[in-house]
């Protein structure tokens, strides 16, 4: 495994849209303003990396949760299904259904979406406000894989709480840090050949 950072977009830019398919309902779902959300997150994940799997016990639960408050949430994979069939949709939808997904796990085909966001790693978050303009990115705590410390996903989760509160952005925002995306050949970002 490939350990990779986040490439920390900058704040306010504008979330790039997207149409992609949900391997559970396989209808395809849309990024787009509501007027009854409270803000949006984006979560590029994969079934087989380890960054996400240490994730997992706490990640779901919370996540569900957060739409509760008005925050859209999607997951998304991108990965390489052909060297990584764990991450096929097929086994994205057991995957899904096993940890009790009340959110929308999204399938990346073509990569476009990975590469609109600069996604570079497994788990990368991105929290755009009302207006769809980027407020937090980055880690979801500081914990990793082996860690002892218990996992809290206090740094997202606390940036949700100054979105719901229509406070600043934090002013500590950390890379995340995971396994790189696993790219199609010919698919990869220029700017992420050196850091994977």
């Amino acid at each position: 495994m490939v350990a990779t950072h986040s490439s920390m977009l900058p704040l306010g830019t504008p979330a790039p849209a997207f149409n992609l398919k949900d391997v559970v309902s396989g209808d395809m779902i849309s990024l787009q303003k509501k007027d009854t959300a409270n803000g949006y997150l984006v979560a590029f994940i994969c079934n087989h990396c380890p960054f996400v799997i240490h994730l997992l016990e706490h990640l779901p639960a919370h996540f569900n949760e957060i739409q509760d408050k008005g925050i859209e949430v999607f997951a998304i994979s991108s990965n390489d299904i052909v060297n990584y069939p764990q991450d096929s949709p097929e086994k994205m939808k057991e995957f899904s259904e096993f940890h009790g997904f009340k959110f929308p796990y999204l399938y990346d085909e073509k990569q476009d979406v990975a590469c609109a966001y600069t996604a570079a790693c497994t788990p990368d978050f991105f929290l755009f406000n009302k207006e769809l303009k980027l407020f937090y990115r980055g880690r979801y705590d500081a914990t990793r894989p082996g860690s002892e410390a218990q996992i809290t996903g206090e740094d997202l989760l606390g940036a949700i709480d100054c979105l719901l509160e229509e406070s600043v952005p934090p002013k500590d925002q950390f890379p995340s840090i995971g396994c790189n995306i696993k790219w199609q050949v010919g698919q990869e970002p220029s700017s992420f050949k050196k850091k994977s």
